[in-house]
Protein backbone atom coordinates (compact mmCIF):
# COMPACT_ATOMS: atom_id res chain seq x y z
CA UNK A 1 0.00 0.00 0.00
CA UNK A 2 2.85 2.38 0.79
CA UNK A 3 4.31 1.69 -2.64
CA UNK A 4 0.99 2.58 -4.24
CA UNK A 5 0.54 5.80 -2.26
CA UNK A 6 4.02 6.93 -3.36
CA UNK A 7 3.33 6.27 -7.04
CA UNK A 8 3.81 9.48 -9.01
CA UNK A 9 0.85 10.90 -10.89
CA UNK A 10 1.00 13.89 -13.22
CA UNK A 11 -0.51 17.02 -11.71
CA UNK A 12 -1.69 19.17 -14.64
CA UNK A 13 -2.11 22.17 -12.37
CA UNK A 14 1.52 22.36 -11.23
CA UNK A 15 3.00 20.59 -14.25
CA UNK A 16 4.90 18.31 -11.88
CA UNK A 17 4.27 14.76 -10.69
CA UNK A 18 2.77 14.29 -7.25
CA UNK A 19 2.50 11.12 -5.15
CA UNK A 20 -1.00 9.72 -5.68
CA UNK A 21 -1.53 9.60 -1.92
CA UNK A 22 -0.77 13.30 -1.66
CA UNK A 23 -3.84 14.43 -3.57
CA UNK A 24 -6.44 15.93 -1.29
CA UNK A 25 -9.64 15.45 -3.31
CA UNK A 26 -10.58 12.36 -5.24
CA UNK A 27 -12.63 9.20 -5.68
CA UNK A 28 -11.40 5.66 -5.18
CA UNK A 29 -12.65 2.16 -5.89
CA UNK A 30 -11.59 -1.20 -4.47
CA UNK A 31 -11.58 -4.43 -6.49
CA UNK A 32 -11.48 -8.04 -5.33
CA UNK A 33 -9.42 -11.00 -6.57
CA UNK A 34 -11.76 -11.51 -9.53
CA UNK A 35 -11.50 -7.88 -10.61
CA UNK A 36 -14.99 -7.24 -9.28
CA UNK A 37 -15.64 -3.70 -8.00
CA UNK A 38 -16.60 -3.97 -4.35
CA UNK A 39 -16.55 -0.47 -2.88
CA UNK A 40 -16.50 3.15 -4.07
CA UNK A 41 -15.72 6.16 -1.91
CA UNK A 42 -14.59 9.76 -1.95
CA UNK A 43 -12.17 11.86 0.03
CA UNK A 44 -11.54 15.53 0.56
CA UNK A 45 -8.98 15.13 3.33
CA UNK A 46 -6.21 13.17 1.55
CA UNK A 47 -6.13 10.03 -0.55
CA UNK A 48 -3.47 8.39 1.61
CA UNK A 49 -5.34 9.10 4.85
CA UNK A 50 -8.64 7.74 3.60
CA UNK A 51 -7.30 4.56 2.03
CA UNK A 52 -5.11 3.76 5.03
CA UNK A 53 -8.12 4.09 7.31
CA UNK A 54 -10.04 1.60 5.23
CA UNK A 55 -7.32 -1.01 4.93
CA UNK A 56 -5.24 -0.86 8.10
CA UNK A 57 -7.60 -0.28 11.02
CA UNK A 58 -11.19 -0.25 12.25
CA UNK A 59 -11.77 3.51 12.18
CA UNK A 60 -14.10 3.63 9.21
CA UNK A 61 -17.74 2.60 9.43
CA UNK A 62 -17.36 0.38 6.36
CA UNK A 63 -14.75 -1.80 8.06
CA UNK A 64 -16.10 -1.62 11.60
CA UNK A 65 -19.57 -2.69 10.47
CA UNK A 66 -18.17 -5.56 8.35
CA UNK A 67 -19.35 -3.92 5.15
CA UNK A 68 -15.86 -3.89 3.66
CA UNK A 69 -13.34 -6.62 4.41
CA UNK A 70 -9.75 -5.43 3.77
CA UNK A 71 -8.81 -9.06 3.04
CA UNK A 72 -11.02 -8.92 -0.06
CA UNK A 73 -9.24 -5.91 -1.54
CA UNK A 74 -6.81 -6.84 -4.30
CA UNK A 75 -6.58 -3.62 -6.33
CA UNK A 76 -7.42 0.03 -5.88
CA UNK A 77 -8.09 2.72 -8.47
CA UNK A 78 -7.98 6.44 -7.68
CA UNK A 79 -9.31 9.39 -9.68
CA UNK A 80 -7.65 12.48 -8.15
CA UNK A 81 -8.98 16.00 -8.61
CA UNK A 82 -5.83 18.16 -8.64
CA UNK A 83 -7.76 21.35 -9.46
CA UNK A 84 -9.07 21.35 -5.89
CA UNK A 85 -5.78 20.64 -4.15
CA UNK A 86 -5.81 23.97 -2.30
CA UNK A 87 -9.59 24.13 -1.90
CA UNK A 88 -11.19 23.89 1.54
CA UNK A 89 -13.31 20.88 2.40
CA UNK A 90 -16.50 22.95 2.64
CA UNK A 91 -16.26 24.56 -0.81
CA UNK A 92 -19.66 23.90 -2.46
CA UNK A 93 -18.43 23.84 -6.06
CA UNK A 94 -15.62 21.41 -5.30
CA UNK A 95 -17.98 19.22 -3.26
CA UNK A 96 -20.51 19.16 -6.11
CA UNK A 97 -17.79 18.06 -8.53
CA UNK A 98 -16.59 15.38 -6.11
CA UNK A 99 -20.12 14.06 -5.60
CA UNK A 100 -20.69 13.91 -9.36
CA UNK A 101 -17.45 11.99 -9.87
CA UNK A 102 -18.28 9.53 -7.09
CA UNK A 103 -21.70 8.88 -8.60
CA UNK A 104 -20.17 8.36 -12.06
CA UNK A 105 -17.61 5.84 -10.77
CA UNK A 106 -20.26 4.17 -8.61
CA UNK A 107 -22.73 3.72 -11.48
CA UNK A 108 -20.03 2.36 -13.80
CA UNK A 109 -18.88 -0.05 -11.09
CA UNK A 110 -22.39 -1.42 -10.69
CA UNK A 111 -22.86 -1.71 -14.45
CA UNK A 112 -19.59 -3.64 -14.73
CA UNK A 113 -20.25 -5.94 -11.79
CA UNK A 114 -21.30 -9.55 -12.20
CA UNK A 115 -23.80 -8.96 -9.39
CA UNK A 116 -24.88 -5.46 -10.51
CA UNK A 117 -24.03 -4.28 -7.01
CA UNK A 118 -21.17 -3.13 -4.82
CA UNK A 119 -20.82 -3.22 -1.04
CA UNK A 120 -21.59 0.41 -0.29
CA UNK A 121 -24.14 0.79 2.46
CA UNK A 122 -25.30 4.12 1.04
CA UNK A 123 -25.69 5.44 -2.49
CA UNK A 124 -23.59 8.49 -3.40
CA UNK A 125 -25.22 11.94 -3.25
CA UNK A 126 -27.31 12.69 -6.34
CA UNK A 127 -25.11 14.61 -8.82
CA UNK A 128 -25.97 18.21 -9.60
CA UNK A 129 -23.62 18.54 -12.57
CA UNK A 130 -22.38 16.50 -15.50
CA UNK A 131 -18.64 15.75 -15.59
CA UNK A 132 -16.21 13.48 -17.38
CA UNK A 133 -13.94 11.09 -15.54
CA UNK A 134 -10.40 12.41 -15.07
CA UNK A 135 -7.30 10.21 -15.50
CA UNK A 136 -6.84 7.53 -12.86
CA UNK A 137 -4.23 5.21 -11.41
CA UNK A 138 -4.97 1.54 -10.71
CA UNK A 139 -2.61 -0.57 -8.62
CA UNK A 140 -2.37 -4.04 -7.09
CA UNK A 141 -2.12 -3.79 -3.31
CA UNK A 142 -0.96 -7.27 -2.28
CA UNK A 143 2.38 -9.02 -2.63
CA UNK A 144 2.85 -12.30 -4.49
CA UNK A 145 3.07 -14.20 -1.20
CA UNK A 146 -0.16 -12.69 0.14
CA UNK A 147 -1.84 -13.31 -3.21
CA UNK A 148 -1.04 -17.03 -3.02
CA UNK A 149 -2.83 -17.28 0.32
CA UNK A 150 -5.78 -14.93 -0.07
CA UNK A 151 -6.64 -15.81 -3.66
CA UNK A 152 -7.21 -19.49 -2.90
CA UNK A 153 -10.93 -20.24 -3.37
CA UNK A 154 -11.33 -22.06 -0.07
CA UNK A 155 -9.70 -19.21 1.85
CA UNK A 156 -11.93 -16.70 0.12
CA UNK A 157 -15.05 -18.76 0.83
CA UNK A 158 -14.16 -19.09 4.51
CA UNK A 159 -13.38 -15.39 4.80
CA UNK A 160 -16.55 -14.35 3.00
CA UNK A 161 -18.66 -16.58 5.26
CA UNK A 162 -16.98 -15.06 8.33
CA UNK A 163 -17.72 -11.51 7.19
CA UNK A 164 -21.34 -12.39 6.41
CA UNK A 165 -21.68 -13.83 9.91
CA UNK A 166 -20.27 -10.67 11.47
CA UNK A 167 -22.47 -8.44 9.35
CA UNK A 168 -25.56 -10.48 10.19
CA UNK A 169 -24.71 -10.15 13.88
CA UNK A 170 -24.40 -6.37 13.55
CA UNK A 171 -27.81 -6.26 11.88
CA UNK A 172 -29.38 -8.44 14.56
CA UNK A 173 -28.05 -6.28 17.39
CA UNK A 174 -28.80 -2.81 16.02
CA UNK A 175 -31.55 -0.84 14.39
CA UNK A 176 -30.14 -0.52 10.89
CA UNK A 177 -31.18 1.02 7.61
CA UNK A 178 -32.01 -0.95 4.48
CA UNK A 179 -28.60 -0.27 2.97
CA UNK A 180 -26.86 -2.59 5.40
CA UNK A 181 -29.31 -5.38 4.59
CA UNK A 182 -28.62 -4.75 0.89
CA UNK A 183 -24.93 -5.31 1.59
CA UNK A 184 -25.77 -8.60 3.32
CA UNK A 185 -27.75 -9.75 0.27
CA UNK A 186 -24.89 -8.81 -2.04
CA UNK A 187 -22.33 -10.61 0.10
CA UNK A 188 -24.55 -13.69 0.19
CA UNK A 189 -24.75 -13.68 -3.62
CA UNK A 190 -21.00 -13.32 -3.85
CA UNK A 191 -20.52 -16.24 -1.45
CA UNK A 192 -22.92 -18.44 -3.42
CA UNK A 193 -21.13 -17.57 -6.65
CA UNK A 194 -17.75 -18.46 -5.13
CA UNK A 195 -18.93 -21.74 -3.63
CA UNK A 196 -20.70 -22.87 -6.80
CA UNK A 197 -17.68 -22.06 -8.93
CA UNK A 198 -15.40 -23.96 -6.55
CA UNK A 199 -17.77 -26.92 -6.39
CA UNK A 200 -18.02 -27.15 -10.17
CA UNK A 201 -14.27 -26.70 -10.63
CA UNK A 202 -13.73 -29.77 -8.45
CA UNK A 203 -16.11 -31.92 -10.46
CA UNK A 204 -19.50 -30.86 -9.17
CA UNK A 205 -22.07 -33.62 -8.84
CA UNK A 206 -19.75 -36.17 -10.41
CA UNK A 207 -17.36 -35.86 -7.45
CA UNK A 208 -20.00 -36.58 -4.79
CA UNK A 209 -19.89 -40.06 -3.31
CA UNK A 210 -23.11 -42.04 -3.04
CA UNK A 211 -24.04 -44.21 -0.08
CA UNK A 212 -23.27 -47.25 -2.20
CA UNK A 213 -19.78 -45.94 -2.86
CA UNK A 214 -19.15 -45.61 0.86
CA UNK A 215 -20.46 -49.15 1.56
CA UNK A 216 -18.29 -50.64 -1.16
Amino acid sequence: MTEFLLQEFDDPITGKPRAIGGFKWGVYAFFDYDGEPIYVGQTKEKVSTRIRRHLTNQRTDAVAMSVLDPFEVYEVEVWPLPQFQKTGATDPDAKAHLDALEDLVYQEAIAGSTFKAVLNEKDPPAPTMVITKPPSLRFRLVSDDVHKIRSHPDFRIARRALIISRLAQVISERKVQGGLRRVLVTQAKRLQWLTERRYNALGGASSVETEDDENN
